[in-house]
């Protein structure tokens, strides 16, 4: 299979890939032929750009990826990855969430190409432009595989839009201060009032207290 024919969507501000043979792309097909350097998603069977990032969230994204990832490999908990692995939504769909997180007991959903199998935590930036019904796409996809814990984190409205899957479908919880305490990611937490600070807290600082260390180095 060839690689695909981009068109330009003005209005949105988005570029589609439409595969050469015309008919709806597979994920599979997806994780193959587009790499870390696309930053692109499969909806639908359309590759789809996704809206260029700005620097707040790239800066939260990264402060947030990097205590996550090292207080998870610190307690040997799982695995942490950032927005350039695909999580499989459907046959003809995949999402690149800016943060996702898989137990180790479920690390086998992990593979070179993307994410198979439903992850435990995925956690999704705004940024200022970013469009409501991306968003609840995105919280509907997640939904339907069963993520249990999604968090939304609010960068214009300065909160963070929790959810959680309980017996009878998800519990929601907003937050615009205090401390947010992970279901999944165990003994994880972050204050809510962190994630808006500029500059944001320093990153080795902020990983030392949430392993109750004095140094790490």
């Amino acid at each position: 299979m060839g690689r695909s024919v981009a068109l330009t969507e003005t209005r949105e501000e988005r570029t589609l890939f439409l595969p050469l043979t015309l008919r709806p792309m597979t994920f599979e097909e997806f994780v193959r032929l587009f790499g870390e350097d696309d930053d692109v998603e499969l909806v639908d069977g359309m590759v789809v750009q996704r809206v260029a990032a700005r620097d707040i969230h790239e800066d939260l994204q990264g402060w947030l990826l990097l205590i996550m990832r090292g207080y998870v490999s610190a307690k040997g908990l799982g695995i942490v990855r950032g927005s350039r692995t695909a999580v499989k939504i459907t046959e003809h769909r995949g999402r690149l969430p800016d943060i996702v997180f898989v137990r180790k007991e479920n690390a086998h959903i992990v593979q070179e190409d993307g994410i198979f199998g439903t992850p435990d935590l995925v956690v999704e930036i705004w940024s200022p432009g970013d469009r409501l019904s991306d968003m609840l796409a995105k919280e509907a996809d997640y939904k339907s595989i069963g993520v249990l814990e999604i968090w939304f984190v609010d960068q214009q409205r300065r909160q963070v839009r929790v959810l959680r899957k309980g017996k009878e479908g998800y519990e929601e919880r907003v937050m615009k201060r205090g401390v947010l305490r992970s279901e999944v990611v165990e003994g994880f937490w972050v204050k809510v009032e962190w994630l808006f600070k500029k500059p944001l807290p320093n990153e080795l600082e902020t990983l030392q207290r949430l392993l109750g260390v004095r140094k790490l180095f």
